[in-house]
């Protein structure tokens, strides 16, 4: 089992960001992880149901959060993945060759994140935490009340090169045989939400975009449009990522 449990941006101005994210999707204050400092950057924590998104910016130089703002700008940056098997999905890893470049076992999470040049498009960790509800990495989190409680990431769009490729890679080195087409893009189906690969779009590979489903729809295009955001229908241009919007 494979879900999508936080995802990650790279931007310049966290404090601004931050703002502008809360107020956006009307979330509780972030948790600020004192951990991220050994990576060169600080960052935000939002819990998003019972799945968080997490905003960072390098304090540093020669920081792999910096190299990214230089070669493609705001944008999304990672994406982890919980597992109910960090054993089996290490050694599967392992067995393919793929290099990590960092892991960490603690008591009540086992963590590694993958190499992106041996999976290409972005930084992918994987996952397991003990118990499966928990989240150390969103601090002292709560799911927020009534139907923001339920809000989801449900998708990742990541830009390729060559998207078949890419897409029959990670399904390989994450979800084998789980790579099917739909709509002229190569998806990855996970055991709760998906991963499409579509074309770059001339600043790289990475990833682009995100669908997320919102409790109030209306009320978070209002406020896109408030903080003069690029919205057309129900997507958004949010720091640097196209934002696909669904009401939950």
């Amino acid at each position: 089992m494979l879900r999508i449990r936080q995802i990650v941006f790279v931007v310049r101005d966290l404090a601004a960001t931050s703002r502008q994210l809360a107020e956006l999707l009307a979330l509780d204050p972030p948790y600020r992880d004192p951990g991220v400092a050994e990576f060169g950057i600080d960052n935000a924590v939002y819990a998003f149901g019972d799945q968080f998104i997490e905003l960072i910016s390098p304090i540093k130089d020669g920081t792999a959060a910096g190299r990214h703002l230089e070669r493609r700008g705001e944008g999304g940056y990672m994406l982890i993945l919980q597992t109910d098997d960090f054993d089996r999905d290490r050694a599967r890893i392992r067995a393919l060759g793929v290099r990590t470049v960092w892991e960490k076992e603690l008591s009540d999470i086992r963590a590694m994140h993958l190499h992106p040049k041996d999976i290409g498009g972005a930084i992918v960790s994987i996952d397991q935490p003990v118990p499966a509800a928990s989240w150390r990495w969103g601090g002292p989190w709560r799911r927020q009340d009534g139907r923001r409680g339920d809000q989801r990431v449900v998708a990742v769009t990541v830009e390729a090169s060559r998207p078949r490729e890419m897409a029959q890679r990670w399904a390989q080195v994450l979800e084998p045989n789980a790579v099917l087409s739909a709509e002229g893009e190569e998806v990855m189906g996970l055991t709760q939400g998906s991963i499409g690969f579509v074309p770059d779009g001339g600043c790289g590979e990475g990833l682009a975009g995100w669908t997320w489903e919102v409790a109030d729809l209306a009320s978070v295009r209002r406020a896109a449009r408030d903080q003069g955001l690029a919205v057309e229908g129900d997507r958004i241009k949010l720091f640097g990522a196209l934002v696909t919007l669904t009401q939950r």
